[in-house]
């Protein structure tokens, strides 16, 4: 049986006040999009992710289609991804294997160094808009350091796995499921820049759009 307090007016609405507050955080909570695999699907759902982009490739020079093969690749679009933890004893969860976090799945002492060397110091690794700011920031490193065209998805993943002083050193001969996976980012980063062709116009802003920033 429900308490008659409960029914009081006052206790109502704070009721409804806690369920509007449940409800704004759950909104806001960033989910995966649900075509990964479809680019042009990818913008369509998700906006203000097309803007970041675009921002991105305006800002640092490479493709959009660079980070966006790398975040599929990373974390499948997951905004708070992380490593597996390494097991004690074989079955008790320990440690995470690094300290990789979001989107990018930088790990920590990356990330500082991208926002010392940005002035950023507000981003946050489980943003979209940051996460693709960041591997832009790394992918223009790695095209000044070791030479790398901006379009070649391949050597630039391997850089940013490697870094690029292992990248120099060629620490990936050693890894054949590092080079499988730098390959399997290629093919993604051609394969998104191919249906980008067929809706990149479609999802621009017209004119009123570019007028309010859009």
């Amino acid at each position: 049986m429900i308490s008659m307090n409960l029914l009081a007016p006052n206790n109502i609405r704070r009721c409804a006040l806690v369920v509007s507050v449940l409800l704004i955080l759950q909104g806001c909570t960033t989910s995966p999009p649900t075509r990964p695999d479809d680019v042009c699907s990818i913008f369509s759902e998700k906006k203000g992710w097309h803007k970041a982009a675009v921002a991105g490739e305006k800002k640092w020079g490479a493709s959009m289609h660079i980070p966006m093969a790398f975040m599929y690749q990373e974390s499948l679009f997951r905004s708070k991804a992380k490593p597996r933890r390494k097991k004690l004893w074989g079955f008790i969860p320990w440690r995470r294997l690094s300290s990789a976090y979001g989107y990018a799945q930088a790990i920590d002492g990356t990330w500082r160094q991208y926002q010392t060397s940005t002035g950023q110091y507000w981003r946050v690794r489980h943003e979209f808009a940051d996460a693709t700011d960041f591997i832009q920031w790394y992918v223009n490193e790695a095209v000044r350091v070791n030479n790398i065209s901006p379009t070649d998805a391949r050597n630039l993943y391997l850089n940013y796995h490697e870094g690029t002083a292992g990248y120099a050193r060629k620490t990936y001969q050693s890894k054949p499921w590092l080079i499988v996976a730098a390959d399997n980012v290629q093919r993604r980063y051609q394969r998104y820049s191919t249906q980008y062709e067929q809706c990149g116009k479609s999802l621009r802003p017209g004119f009123f759009g570019r007028l309010m920033g859009w």
